[in-house]
């Protein structure tokens, strides 16, 4: 069998990774402009389309048809810019991987001198800044620029990252550091740059490539509350994952606004005369009850129960939890007993309770659905 083996000339020396969801009237314009700025290089493009409903990936694997270099990786039931651009680079062979968003805000044209800053300046990883001398946030309102550079001064601050704009999601790395960095990444939310740098197990090499943030063309804008949310959790992982995981710190900060309703109807049921075990009773239920919903909106947000799974997952919630309300409720008796003082019982059943919930929530509630 003859065997074909590629000229050095030939070799794959860059993959793009383009993280989409309802991008199909972009693909091919991106493409069109990647062909004109990576002249000379041999580079190939991983759109990573998270299943989106406007035929993202018929439009990819249409053009993936024409032109060997653009290939697809279509994922069903999983969301996520970051997970996405870590599958995309392990889909990929090529040394060298930028990421840049499918929705052309992002100037390929400053994709050479960030390559060019790796292969040849000997960097780990280039950014495409908006904050330095060149660069620029384009037409934002005043209101998105203060968030932006707010978010910025935060994760500079709490990640020790000198970078200027390490909520970039345009950048190139070398293969050999997001190797180093994947197993301590977090995979959360949009912000997969910040990510690496936090994750990489040394300090990293970084040069900065100015460029100005444009307007979209086409389709809608993918920036809401659920962007500044999962920023926050990644914050949190990032800081406080190595002591626990960041799953539980939310579900035991969702827990703590639980533990003031539920001082304040344990107070209230006191003061009216209800009797402790009653007004106990009565603090959990309402108190469990509203974690339940803000759990689902925030802890557990990657399983959201919707419709008619909702009200299941409340009953189950109900279920689950009936063994540490019990342990709740008895244990805060037992203290009330013994010390007399409402609001430390109260705490000590909370305190039992907390742990069983979690666990048994997870496993039953907002379990993995395969």
């Amino acid at each position: 069998m003859t065997r074909l083996i590629p000229s050095p000339q030939n070799l794959l020396e860059l993959a793009v990774i383009i993280p989409v969801l309802n991008e199909a009237a972009n693909i091919a314009p991106l493409l069109a402009k990647l062909e004109v700025a990576l002249a000379g290089i041999m580079w190939e493009a991983l759109i990573v389309d998270d299943n989106s409903p406007d035929g993202t990936a018929e439009v990819t694997r249409r053009l993936a048809r024409e032109d060997p270099r653009v290939r697809i990786v279509q994922r069903i039931g999983r969301r996520g810019l970051s997970s996405a651009v870590i599958e995309g680079m392990l889909a990929s062979a090529a040394p060298v991987l930028a990421v840049i968003d499918g929705d052309m805000q992002h100037d390929e044209a400053a994709l050479p001198k960030m390559v060019k800053a790796i292969v040849e300046d000997g960097n780990d990883l280039a950014v495409g800044t908006r904050y330095i001398e060149g660069g620029s946030t384009g037409d934002w309102d005043a209101s998105r620029e203060k968030m932006s550079r707010f978010a910025t001064a935060l994760s500079r601050r709490l990640l020790k990252c000198e970078i200027s704009d390490p909520m970039s999601g345009f950048f190139v790395i070398q293969r050999e550091a997001m190797v180093a960095a994947l197993p301590h990444l977090s995979s959360i939310g949009f912000k997969i740059l910040m990510d690496l740098i936090a994750s990489s197990p040394r300090p990293l090499k970084i040069a900065e490539v100015p460029y100005t943030f444009r307007n979209r063309l086409h389709g809608e804008s993918k920036f809401d509350a659920r962007v500044a949310q999962e920023f926050a959790i990644l914050l949190l992982e990032k800081v406080f994952g190595r002591y626990l995981p960041v799953r539980f710190l939310m579900f035991a900060m969702v827990g703590s606004l639980g533990l003031v309703v539920h001082l304040a109807v344990l107070g209230g049921g006191i003061g009216a005369g209800l009797g402790f075990r009653l007004a106990q009773t009565l603090a959990v239920v309402i108190a469990m009850t509203g974690n339940f919903f803000l759990n689902n909106v925030l802890t557990f947000r990657d399983m959201r129960l919707r419709g008619p799974k909702l009200w299941r997952g409340l009953l189950s919630f109900y279920a689950v939890g009936g063994i540490g309300a019990v342990g709740n409720v008895g244990v805060g008796n037992v203290v009330y007993r013994i010390e007399g003082v409402w609001w430390l019982a109260g705490l000590a059943g909370v305190a039992v309770g907390v742990v069983w919930n979690y666990a048994a929530s997870s496993l039953v509630t907002w379990r993995v659905r395969k």
